[in-house]
């Protein structure tokens, strides 16, 4: 249960005087949470090479933590002040300024019935260390560890278990996961983030657990999820809902692309491909990472066998569909506006196929899809990337992708108008021009204008679009080439 154990070097001089002012005022407190298991498995704080998030158990209630806090000083004089941020269930957030730094101290308890299937109704404050571990949900966070000592409390075997790489329930798993229906994803994620497997036994609870889960609200879901998109390889966390059901709960449409074939340029089905583009975006970029999950989520719907000398499966206007069946999963999960109209964007955009035969006005209609954003640009090419390395059949950057993102460049350099707000005029002008009154003539008028500055730039000039309005009204439109871009509609070739 006990045992020496020197996870620091050099203990930081924040976490010596927390420890050392709540023990000389007579309380016990000690490390505990994930950053005792992270040190334990990198084998040390100084080896860890990441931030942790340090928190603490204490047998000191709230009040009186908050009490001497307020009343001692920091050894380097840092202004600090302490946050009574969930003092109902015995937690508060001790910060210090420059740099700044958080601590969560929570009295050591236990929890009374949990009628909701996420918090308890109310807790009950106690003044042992295990009673408090007792209650958490798997053993490898359920280990406490004081630092000063060199001592790692471990009732439950999580140090035996992170040696395993297992995850594994304190006590009963559908106790657990009855108490608190967000656990389950909870292991599912950890999977992901440690690699580790989920012990046979708490994994064949959580399919028992669906009354639990089901009173989750969906932004707990929508959290953990985001969480579980930032693990080195997500496949492995999406992979364990949807053997556990968590994921025909969560999100079935994923699982509609099971045994979906695609083409040649394919190794995979349509929901592996589907994983295996989530993995190769880089772990910094959540919403891309969602975008590239859901990215074919549309094809077994808009499957069509190829006929006439094709191979396999073609997926007309998938990413259309796409779209709308990414807007439905997001709004279900209670993804912010911002994430859904991003994600929903890639999505859509994912499709784009560029040839050398493209103009600088192509281009520009292509950058006009999203006003130029080069942020949005940056992630429509991560998604396009790893759309093509989750074929199977590719491993390098292709050339022509390259070529595209140089062209954009040059593009973007020339500071061309991109959408009507770019235009060296605009509804007023016109209006008072031609003695026009507003009327959806103005907005046709403009987006006309645009279409041509995005082919000849250099008519972006107040005089040149005034004159070239006076030939809209008298119908004399200009005549130039569109050169747009290859339909995404025709057969694919990824």
């Amino acid at each position: 249960m006990k045992r020496t154990l020197w996870l620091f070097e050099k203990i930081p001089l924040s976490i010596r005087w927390i420890i050392e002012t709540v023990e000389k005022a007579g309380y016990e407190i000690s490390m505990v949470g994930g950053a005792v298991r992270d040190m334990l498995l990198a084998g040390g704080y100084e080896k860890s090479k990441k931030d942790f998030d340090f928190d603490f158990a204490t047998s000191a209630t709230p009040q009186e933590i908050m009490r001497l806090f307020s009343h001692t000083k920091h050894p380097e004089n840092k202004e600090h002040f302490i946050v009574p941020t969930g003092i109902k269930h015995g937690t508060v957030t001790l910060i210090i300024r420059e740099p700044v730094e958080s601590f969560e101290i929570t009295t050591y308890r236990i929890d009374e019935e949990y009628k909701d299937g996420r918090r308890p109704e109310s807790v009950i404050f106690v003044r042992s260390l295990h009673e408090d571990l007792a209650r958490r949900d798997f053993t490898i966070n359920a280990m406490a560890y004081h630092p000063l000592k060199g001592e790692l409390i471990d009732p439950f075997g999580g140090e035996e278990d992170i040696r395993r790489r297992l995850i594994r329930c304190v006590g009963d798993p559908l106790v657990r996961f009855l108490e608190d229906g967000l656990r389950p994803m909870r292991a599912c994620r950890l999977s992901a983030k440690l690699q580790f497997e989920i012990e046979e036994a708490t994994f064949s609870a959580i399919p028992k657990s669906m009354e639990s889960i089901k009173k989750v609200a969906m932004e707990r879901f929508h959290d953990e999820f985001m969480k579980l998109l930032k693990t080195e390889k997500p496949s492995l966390g999406i992979e364990a809902m949807r053997k556990s059901g968590l994921l025909e709960y969560l999100m079935p449409e994923l699982l509609e692309g099971i045994g979906v074939d695609q083409n040649e340029f394919h190794r995979y089905d349509v929901y592996y491909h589907n994983l295996y583009a989530c993995d190769f975006v880089p772990p910094h970029k959540p919403l891309v990472r969602f975008a590239a999950l859901l990215h074919d989520i549309a094809k077994p719907r808009a499957k069509k066998f190829a006929e006439q000398g094709g191979h396999g499966n073609v997926f007309y206007n998938h990413e259309v569909m796409g779209e709308r069946i990414a807007r439905r999963i997001l709004k279900r999960l209670k993804a912010s506006n911002q994430e859904i109209e991003w994600v929903c964007k890639l999505v859509r955009l994912h499709m784009f196929y560029y040839t050398h035969e493209w103009t600088d006005g192509a281009v520009r209609r292509f950058l006009r899809r999203f006003d130029g954003d080069t942020a949005f640009l940056e992630d429509l090419f991560i998604l396009r990337e790893a759309d093509r390395l989750a074929s199977g059949t590719k491993q390098r950057t292709a050339d022509i992708l390259e070529d595209f993102k140089k062209h954009i460049q040059r593009v973007l350099e020339q500071d061309s108008a991109l959408k009507v707000t770019d235009l060296d005029i605009n509804g007023y002008d016109i209006m008072q021009n031609f003695d026009l009154k507003p009327s959806p003539l103005i907005g046709q008028i403009l987006n006309y204008l645009l279409e041509v500055v995005l082919e000849h730039p250099d008519y972006n000039q107040k005089n040149k679009l005034l004159e070239l309005t006076k030939d809209y009204l008298e119908g004399k439109l200009l005549q130039f080439a569109l050169s747009e871009e290859s339909s995404a509609h025709q057969e694919e070739e990824e």
